[in-house]
């Protein structure tokens, strides 16, 4: 497989290579590219001022430069790699492939290239705790592993230090999924629910990129399906290699499952293996019991029980995940950043049975919130909203059936240092304070990622 490596290195050298899009997926390979002997051009809708800081400290040397409204005019390339936030069947990508351009991905290639076997999770809700929690069973295992993907790690830059016997763990969106021609050794899908629908506009099409994660697949492969979800139960016809499902609700016939006793166990055909109590991980909710059952079928056999066990005793969770930010006042807040969706959110709510004071709000992704709102007005008692979906998540609230003034208020911020500082003089001793948005960040922030840091530098500074 190094041969892979080496031969497509010295195809690349001279090639014009494109890169749209500067975000964390692209700025390593810009003088990785060009170091190979690529004629490397970087592109990008915003100026050098507005990227002067994810600019610095890059080696810009012998790089083109095009930046601004006008970047793909006149793009003229022998490969080009688009963004994962840069939709396939967008009409530029669309344009360049009529003029003959290769366009393809970071994590197109890494998979095409990579010489060790490949876990990859995807799903509406849990892929990136799942993908993790994965990581740190192999590593508990004494296993090496490069976990990247939509987690924000690039891995083709590091394609040159896998060897074989190395595990590769990759969260995959349905941006970089639907592009996909080739599918993981293991491949696991979380849960399928609406999401993204601004972008795919149809949910056909967004549960037609998550099917992707398995289309490919041979007969070696290993499909992990979530039961308990109805449109990833309707993947199993499809799978071409070994099915393996878990589930909260039922037994599978080969997979992990919750036993009505509160036992986390894994069951092939009738033998059932009991592994720990659902008790024992250390991340709270419900949720958190799926992502664990989707971890321990993907790497049954090859980590043992007492090794899973280790890492639900132990592992704390993920940066923007129910991330505990402090205590204050005899008020605890936390960070659920992550929940972009409904789903996400009842997640995050039912992971607690205190009071909650809870920040929602963002960018419209043209999804319903309808599914939220009963459960919402049954664990909320303050609703601070904010953002270009306040409107729209206040309607779908009020007209729960259990909607009453007297158990729910809702509130408005114009800000995130202002909703914070609301939940701060609303919230009680004994409650819990979060940010779940249900909403992309998009109106205000570039990602999830920096809502959530500031959201939580605001909860810091409190006195």
């Amino acid at each position: 497989m190094e041969a892979a490596v080496s031969r497509f290195w010295k195809e690349i050298k001279g090639k014009k290579v494109a890169f749209i899009g500067l975000g964390v997926s692209h700025l390593p390979l810009l003088r990785q590219f060009s170091d190979h002997g690529a004629r490397v051009i970087a592109c990008d809708k915003r100026d050098r001022a507005a990227l002067s800081q994810a600019l610095a400290g890059i080696d810009l040397s012998g790089i083109e430069l095009r930046l601004g409204p006008e970047y793909l005019t006149g793009l003229k390339a022998d490969v080009v790699f688009r963004t994962p936030g840069f939709y396939f069947n967008r009409a530029e990508i669309t344009m360049l492939r009529e003029q003959d351009m290769i366009v393809t991905s970071e994590m197109e290639v890494f998979f095409d290239l990579c010489p060790c076997k490949i876990i990859a999770v995807t799903g509406s809700d849990g892929k990136s705790t799942t993908t993790s929690v994965i990581a740190e069973m192999l590593k508990a295992a004494g296993k090496r592993v490069f976990l990247g993907g939509n987690l924000g790690f690039p891995l083709l830059p590091r394609i040159d230090e896998i060897q074989p016997e190395d595990f590769a763990v990759v969260e995959l969106s349905s941006f970089q999924l639907i592009s996909m021609r080739k599918s993981p050794d293991i491949g696991v899908i979380t849960n399928v629910s609406p999401n993204h629908l601004d972008v795919h506009g149809t949910m056909e099409e967004y549960i037609d990129a998550k099917l992707n994660l398995l289309r490919h697949q041979t007969a070696f492969g290993v499909a992990v399906l979530n039961r308990d979800n109805d449109v990833t139960r309707s993947f199993a016809p499809t799978v071409r290699g070994r099915l393996r499902e878990f589930s909260r609700l039922s037994q599978p016939r080969r997979g992990c499952f919750l036993r009505e006793d509160g036992m986390l166990c894994h069951v092939m055909d009738e033998r059932v293996t009991p592994i720990m109590k659902a008790s024992s991980i250390k991340l709270p909710g419900d949720h958190n019991v799926e992502n664990y059952l989707a971890a321990m079928t993907a790497v049954w056999g090859i980590v043992t029980p007492e090794q899973i066990v280790q890492v639900a005793e132990t592992f704390g969770g993920v940066e923007h995940r129910i991330e505990f930010v402090r205590e204050l006042s005899g008020v605890r807040y936390y960070n659920d950043s992550i929940a972009t969706s409904p789903t996400r959110v009842m997640a995050g709510l039912r992971a607690f049975r205190e009071p909650m004071v809870v920040i929602m709000g963002g960018y419209d992704k043209k999804i319903p919130f309808s599914p939220m709102a009963e459960l919402v007005n049954d664990r909320v008692r303050v609703l601070i909203l904010m953002g270009a979906t306040a409107d729209a998540i206040e309607a779908a609230v009020k007209q729960a059936k259990n909607y009453h003034t007297s158990r729910l208020e809702i509130v408005r911020a114009g800000s995130m240092q202002e909703a914070v500082q609301l939940a701060r003089e609303k919230a009680r001793p004994g409650d819990v304070v979060t940010l779940s948005p249900a909403c992309a960040s998009f109106d205000k922030y570039p990602n999830f990622e920096a809502r959530g840091r500031h959201f939580k530098k605001i909860v810091q500074e409190l006195s």
